[in-house]
């Protein structure tokens, strides 16, 4: 069993550039819209994707879960959306962070940008930032679309309309592009968000994944369910050496010898690959995320 573990997790870490790809797609199946300027409006858009993918993209096959809390919790009828959160707390409970690895479009894009050819930057001093995405969530995705709200009741989709830089990107871009009189509407709001995203950008280029790393309100959430997702990070302590190549290799800066399922483990397999005894694995299941030496095989050697 352990060693079809390591054939499969050798495998997910090896195909993911392609499995991000294929997920990219996926959430972006309409790809004539580009061209059209106009969105995909079927019924596919009342389903929510797992990744931060933009409703307003022109190819867009669903909803962007943040975008459609958001839609819900500033409307005048309601202060909570149950559909969209249960979505997002059983995703969370089955894959945790795996959603942000390897199904997220804006992930993908941020690595992608990191593979250009230029001196790359450590966070691992920066690691207080990390705590900033959940001051995101909570008050840009949940308190200020529910409090702040106008005479009749609704609240704006703060972080989508004043930080969001995949909107930017996906949505106002393209759709201007092929759309004169979005053209001619856009103002100082977008100005502001494009500047967002080109400095999301620059950022992605010497620091890896920043916005998922800082700023991403999916991925808070998605981290709060990390220690208890079924889908976990294992590491067998009777294969491991201790020879920090797998901390070394991760570019969350996490450890996965000693915190297997930290919140800010993305599940990525870069940890994986670089484990020269196979000591570390993906594993589906409960867990504490360490294997420790069999406790028969411990009694029958001490008799």
């Amino acid at each position: 069993m352990d060693k079809k573990h390591q054939t499969i997790s050798h495998l997910l870490a090896r195909w993911r550039g392609w499995i991000q790809a294929g997920a990219a797609l996926l959430t972006n199946l309409h790809l004539p819209n580009f061209f059209k300027g106009s969105l995909y409006q079927g019924a596919g858009k009342t389903v929510c994707v797992p990744g931060l993918n933009c409703y307003s993209c022109p190819a867009a096959s669903g909803a962007c879960p943040i975008g459609a809390f958001q839609a819900v919790v500033g409307s005048s009828k309601f202060r909570f959306s149950y559909y969209i959160t249960g979505f997002l707390i059983l995703l969370g409970v089955l894959l945790g962070r795996f959603i942000c690895g390897f199904l997220c479009p804006f992930g993908w894009f941020q690595e992608l940008l990191h593979k250009i050819p230029t001196k790359k930057l450590s966070t691992k001093k920066l690691k207080p930032l990390t705590y900033l995405k959940y001051a995101v969530l909570l008050v840009m995705v949940v308190l200020l679309p529910a409090f702040l709200v106008n005479d009749v009741g609704m609240g704006d989709p703060f972080f989508c309309k004043y930080l969001c830089p995949q909107g930017v990107l996906e949505g106002a871009i393209p759709l201007s592009l092929a759309n004169s009189g979005i053209r001619a509407a856009l103002g100082k709001l977008f100005t502001w968000k494009l500047g967002i995203l080109l400095a999301v950008v620059a950022l992605s280029v010497v620091f890896y994944r920043p916005f998922c790393k800082w700023l991403c309100p999916l991925g808070a959430f998605y981290a709060l369910f990390n220690r208890v997702s079924l889908f976990q990070m294992k590491v067998d302590e009777n294969k491991c050496v201790s020879c920090g190549k797998c901390a070394r290799a991760c570019k969350m800066d996490v450890d996965v010898t000693k915190t297997p399922n930290h919140t800010e483990c993305i599940r990525c397999g870069m940890c994986v690959s670089a484990c020269p005894t196979g000591a570390v694995s993906f594993r589906y299941g409960f867990g504490d995320g360490k294997q420790n030496i069999n406790i028969e095989e411990n009694t029958e050697e001490s008799t």
